[in-house]
């Protein structure tokens, strides 16, 4: 028989072995469920940021402006709907810097920023050759801002540079407009200026005040010019209303189209009988109503006449005035049988101070080469579209364009804005009775 002592060591060790057991299989279990647990954590973690990933996703590509973020080698890590609008759909992620930016203007703004660390913002003014947008650009000379600067939450080592290109060719466009208008507006006021002064400096210094006749052809001289100078200022005046706020700067009514027509031969009817020219109406409804600002529209129709009959002062000129209407578009025209605007100017005509040279007498004054501008200008803020064409000595064409649709917004827009006022009570001081 075994010893007692012995088989209580056996026993011993098989309790031993037993909890040993029970003790691994409960640590795989607590294994199982801590590695289920991280699972679950790093799925739900990855699910977090995936979401987290697309929400960052959808807000930058909600930004109208072209958003990249670009890593310590000048690589793109991130671009934006609008970025891939902007190079044309190509992939950006994981090309450098210089092959995303075709133009290398473009590129050395921001390069100056992965190298110095500093933030930066620069304007390229770009020909339409290098722009961006590629065979796409259609506006000529264009302009983009570039802002880059470095996250201040990215690693010293490895830091990531996020960059925003902004187009700013509108408003450089609109900038240069500007300035070309002071310029040329300074350079037409300064032309009869030094005319008129030069005359006072004969009438007064030469001692001609004496010569009643000669006294009287300078003073004709300088009221002509005076009254280019009132010209320009005023249409100058008409044309900053219009840029202003064009759809604020309109008082839109209905008014009869034909009656701002009479209102404008009436203007024009001292000219018209000198230059013996015909006017003809081509309006197969008399009554159409238009809805619109009558003080421009008469503006724009009396530029148009006056325009075909100081471009054409040969006696006998046929001047052509219709409107005619559909259920898209109300379409006016003014037409001449002159001798027409040669095809090298067409393109320009309604730019500010352009003038079409037709070896007038060199006595006449100059237009203030406004008129045409202001046209245009009048037409777009009423949503219109103006074209000219010309056959020399047979029919230069103004059309006009406004759809219905742009018209009626119009209207409601004015009614809208007129409700405020009506029914409004006059206002009364306290402790002041109404005036009876």
């Amino acid at each position: 028989m075994p010893e007692p002592f012995t088989i209580a060591a056996v026993l011993a060790a098989l309790c031993a072995l037993l909890a040993l057991a029970v003790t691994a299989l409960r640590l795989r279990r607590a294994r199982a469920e801590f590695t289920r647990e991280v699972s679950s954590w790093r799925m739900k973690l990855d699910i977090d940021m995936a979401q987290s990933r697309r929400e960052r996703d959808q807000l930058l590509d909600a930004l109208g402006d072209a958003f990249m973020l670009v890593d310590a080698d000048a690589r793109v890590r991130f671009a934006n709907k609008a970025a891939r609008t902007l190079f044309r759909g190509r992939d950006l992620t994981g090309r450098t810097v210089h092959e995303a930016f075709l133009d290398q203007r473009l590129a050395a703004a921001l390069m100056r920023c992965l190298e110095t660390g500093e933030p930066t913002v620069t304007r390229a003014v770009l020909a339409q050759q290098s722009s961006p947008l590629g065979d796409q650009e259609r506006r000529g000379v264009n302009a983009w801002i570039i802002d880059a600067a470095r996250l201040s939450d990215s690693p010293a080592e490895d830091p990531t540079t996020r960059v925003v290109i902004r187009d700013v060719t509108r408003e450089y466009q609109t900038e240069q407009i500007r300035k070309d208008f002071v310029a040329n507006a300074s350079h037409e006021l300064r032309t009869p200026l030094a005319i008129i002064n030069g005359y006072l400096e004969n009438l007064i210094d030469d001692d001609l005040l004496d010569d009643p006749e000669l006294t009287r052809r300078f003073l004709k001289v300088m009221r002509k010019h005076t009254e280019r100078i009132s010209r320009i200022v005023e249409d100058m005046l008409v044309i900053s209303r219009l840029e202003s706020g064009e759809a604020a700067a309109l008082k839109v009514k209905p008014f009869r189209m034909r009656s701002c027509f009479n209102d404008v031969l009436e203007r024009l009817e001292s000219v018209i009988h000198n230059q013996e020219a015909t006017i003809r109406i081509d309006m197969p409804d008399l009554d159409l109503t238009f809805a619109g600002d009558r003080f421009y529209w008469t503006q724009v129709l009396f530029n148009l006449v006056e325009n075909a009959l100081k471009q054409n002062p040969r006696k006998g000129l046929t001047v052509t005035i219709g409107c005619v209407r559909d259920e898209e578009v109300t379409r006016i025209w003014v037409s001449d049988d002159g001798v027409g605007i040669p095809s090298a100017d067409l393109t320009h005509i309604f730019r500010r101070f352009y003038r079409v040279e037709k070896h007038h007498s060199q006595e006449e004054i100059k237009g203030t080469g406004l008129g045409l501008s202001i046209v245009k200008r009048a037409i777009e803020a009423h949503g219109g579209s103006i074209q000219v064409t010309s056959i020399p000595g047979q029919d230069t064409r103004f059309t006009i364009e406004v759809p219905r649709e742009a018209e009626a917004r119009l209207l409601e827009e004015a009614e809208a804005n007129a409700l405020p006022e009506l029914g409004k009570a006059p206002e009364i001081e306290v402790g002041t009775p109404p005036e009876s």
